[in-house]
């Protein structure tokens, strides 16, 4: 049996003020993309530093590749790819000075191939001469991404990877995580699109640093509400709830049914509900 790319149990974190994670337990399985999804204040940063080493929890553990990341997190640092929320970029150096930078502590041969692989994917080939400090704050969201990926990784933890992105770059970052997943990376990535969710192997929604729920994005849309809109021929609309509509619908058809639609709660809905039950 696999041993899971990242455990967690009961992990605390608490600051003088607030608790930002109560007693989050969960397991990521090795090669998969892994979303976390919640509100501003749910306490996926707080989480993602965690696990990267970069905060000490309050109490509980974590394990990432087998690997304690507050004592050995430079032996973990070589294996994992970190993008934070909040950009770290010198403004000073260029796009690939601080794309090779960040590649440079992990790799030393074939780092200059990699920084303009990761460059052509991030769609900033064109720019890599220019000073990070002439860039929008969506192109330096990309810089911040190109070196969280430079150098080889067994598991990449990307911060709100594709926040003020247009959406084709996006789905090409998409493309690319699931390159990665493929190519046998754990991929885990923080986001409050919904549209986002659906791209993901599996999901946590958190919520006031607590766990609501974990499963696959297909379990998530099955807890939606179902209903069965039916027209009738002489024009009325009538919308049923229905549970299994397989075999709910036989008894609710009728001889003067013209038309059967099944109208599913968007996921976004879904997630919200799930969200504001938690509270």
């Amino acid at each position: 049996m696999t041993s899971p790319a990242i455990s967690v149990d009961s992990l605390v974190k608490r600051y003088p003020q607030v608790t930002a994670l109560a007693g989050v337990s969960l397991e990521i399985p090795a090669g998969c993309i892994y979303g976390l999804v919640g509100p501003n204040g749910a306490g996926k940063s707080t989480f993602i530093k965690c696990l990267v080493g970069a905060l000490r929890p309050t109490g509980g553990s974590v394990e990432v590749l087998g690997i304690d990341p507050v004592a050995d997190r430079w032996r973990l640092r070589r294996r994992i790819g970190y993008m934070p929320q909040e950009i770290a970029l010198y403004d000073d150096l260029t796009v690939r000075q601080n794309v090779r930078f960040f590649g440079s502590a992990h790799m030393g041969v074939g780092l200059d191939a990699a920084v303009d692989r990761v460059l052509a994917f991030v769609e900033l080939t064109d720019r890599a001469d220019a000073p990070v400090h002439t860039l929008s704050g969506g192109m330096r969201q990309r810089v911040s991404l190109a070196g969280a990926l430079v150098h080889p990784l067994d598991v990449a933890i990307l911060d709100e990877p594709t926040s003020g992105v247009d959406p084709e770059l996006r789905r090409a970052f998409w493309d690319g995580f699931r390159t990665l997943r493929d190519g046998g990376a754990t991929v885990i990535v923080s986001t409050h699109q919904m549209s986002e969710v659906v791209e993901c192997d599996r999901v946590a929604i958190v919520n006031r640093g607590r766990l609501v729920v974990e499963e696959t994005p297909e379990d998530l849309i099955a807890r939606g509400a179902r209903q069965v809109r039916i027209r009738r021929k002489d024009g009325t609309v009538e919308e049923v709830p229905v549970g299994d509509y397989r075999t709910e619908l036989p008894g609710l058809l009728g001889i003067d049914v013209e038309t059967i639609e099944l109208v599913q709660e968007p996921l976004e809905d879904v997630v919200l509900r799930l969200i504001e039950g938690s509270r």
